[in-house]
């Protein structure tokens, strides 16, 4: 967001839904083709969101298969599932697919999502990368175990504080003295990759080129990908979205931000060659029949960093390769992130770029509401000029009808996406369809599901909350909250319009 000390409070306004008749016969309610063999009945996408439902071994749980049981019910003509990760590493209860072993319980992932949509839902996965990144420590232990102390940061320290008495000082002495510092004294003596690991805990980044195993992640990731890629292949997911997006290892290669000097950062081309290099290395271990598309940034939102321009220049070059949708998404990174509490991670969707990906009611002057939509269209229109018929999803606050159906008019888009608004009424599509809107829960935007993300949470509605349930109704581990939105009883008569 711009200006977020000026934020305004922006109402969800009142809408007008669809006739059944109206519905069948709009765009958003017509097929589309991802490639040549994927056939979505609508055009209507539920994007990856992170339940924190999965073991911490990254294995498919029963509230997993709830979670994806209950949007299914909603008949999307899509639904992706969660970021899940390449490598078979302890990443928490983060869904994962980096062994065989995985592959029985993404099965059954399938076969509840086929059976709850009543074979009307096409289901991908979506596939992430994600380097390392520590927690915030205490400043103590960060001088004492992680800082190197060189003659550079004795002779800083000498020049900043006028005391002499450092140059002497052994590296134990010295590591239990910097921490009595000042923030701003300590800020001009620690480079800047220190002082930001001091301040917002150690972070992996794709230009650190003096570490051998990011140095290789050119050689690697097209065959991490591919291999996971295949096993979604054999657990029977329609396609796979390669997770392009946010602060991720891949978003990193396309990131302006970029510094590599190996051919793979710097210039555009340079930025956007691994990324194409892992979608032809998946592209060809999968069958023509399981579509594969990409989520990316239409703009990172940071300063210094990519640029709707850049993001033209990159959807094309995937159009290009034959990439069967792109899936727009924006900002969420971790340069502008707010810094974490000790012994915390940073979060990357906190700071200013975190609000362009996940808007509130609480914004400037522009809203939360189709937010992204115009850098949308400025890409697809790119694409086009480009003579290729990509579909573009886009997403970005589309909470009703009438937003929903302009974007497809208006050639912003080719298929809607709605998370928060899926999340508090996974019936929203289907209600839409049957011309009962007026019975559809409507989000608040409010983030309350992302403040549950952001702690690792399993994520819910607030909404769900107000709604009784049976007894045997799934709560989350405290105790305190509807881990699955409530059935829709669907009432003898629709309620006027």
């Amino acid at each position: 967001m711009s200006t977020q000390s000026k934020r305004t409070k922006h109402s969800v306004l009142p809408t007008k839904w669809p006739s059944e008749a109206e519905a069948q016969a709009s765009r958003l309610f017509q097929p589309v083709m991802l490639g040549k063999n994927t056939r979505l009945a609508h055009r209507t996408w539920v994007p990856a969101m992170v339940p924190w439902r999965a073991t911490q071994e990254g294995e498919v749980t029963d509230e997993l298969l709830e979670w994806y049981g209950r949007f299914a019910e909603g008949q999307p003509g899509a639904i992706v599932v969660e970021a899940t990760g390449i490598r078979d590493i302890p990443s928490g209860p983060l869904l994962r697919i980096g062994h065989e072993r995985y592959i029985p319980g993404l099965r059954r992932l399938v076969e509840v999502v086929r059976s709850k949509s009543r074979g009307q839902t096409r289901l991908l996965i979506q596939l992430i990368d994600f380097l390392a990144v520590k927690r915030r420590p205490e400043p103590q232990k960060f001088f004492s175990r992680y800082l190197e102390v060189s003659e550079r940061h004795k002779h800083a320290l000498c020049d900043q504080t006028g005391d002499r008495s450092w140059l002497s000082m052994t590296d134990a002495a010295l590591t239990r003295e910097m921490p009595k510092l000042s923030v701003s004294t300590l800020e001009k003596i620690l480079t800047p990759r220190e002082f930001d690991s001091l301040q917002n805990g150690y972070r992996e980044r794709v230009s650190d080129m003096q570490f051998e195993h990011i140095r290789n992640l050119p050689e690697r990731l097209p065959g991490l990908f591919s291999e996971a890629a295949l096993r979604a292949e054999k657990a029977g997911f329609d396609g796979v979205e390669l997770h392009f997006a946010h602060a991720y290892t891949m978003a990193s290669f396309l990131s302006a931000l970029n510094s590599r000097n190996d051919g793979y950062g710097a210039t555009l081309q340079g930025r956007v060659k691994l990324p194409l290099e892992v979608y032809s290395a998946v592209r060809s271990r999968l069958d023509s029949q399981t579509s594969l598309g990409c989520r990316m940034l239409s703009e990172e939102a940071i300063a210094g960093g990519s640029t709707v321009e850049d993001a033209t220049y990159f959807a094309v070059q995937f159009a290009k390769s034959g990439m069967d949708f792109i899936s727009l998404s924006r900002g969420g990174k971790f340069e502008d992130a707010k810094q974490p509490r000790i012994g915390h991670a940073v979060y990357p969707y906190t700071g200013p770029s975190g609000h362009e990906c996940m808007p509130t009611v609480y914004s400037d002057k522009q809203g939360p509401f189709g937010r992204q939509l115009k850098l949308a269209h400025q890409i697809r229109d790119a694409v086009r000029a480009a003579g290729y018929e990509t579909p573009i999803v886009a997403a970005g606050g589309i909470n009703s009808f009438e937003l929903a159906e302009h974007a497809l008019a208006s050639g912003a888009a080719d298929i809607i996406a709605a998370a928060r608004q899926s999340l508090a009424d996974p019936d929203w599509f289907l209600k839409m369809r049957l011309g009962r809107g007026s019975e559809i829960r409507r989000c608040m935007y409010t983030n309350y599901c992302e403040g549950l993300d952001q702690s690792h949470k399993q994520v819910t509605c607030q909404l769900w909350d107000r709604k009784e349930r049976t007894s045997a109704s799934l709560k989350s581990h405290d105790g305190k909250r509807w881990l699955v939105a409530p059935p829709w009883i669907r009432s003898s008569k629709k309620k006027p319009e």
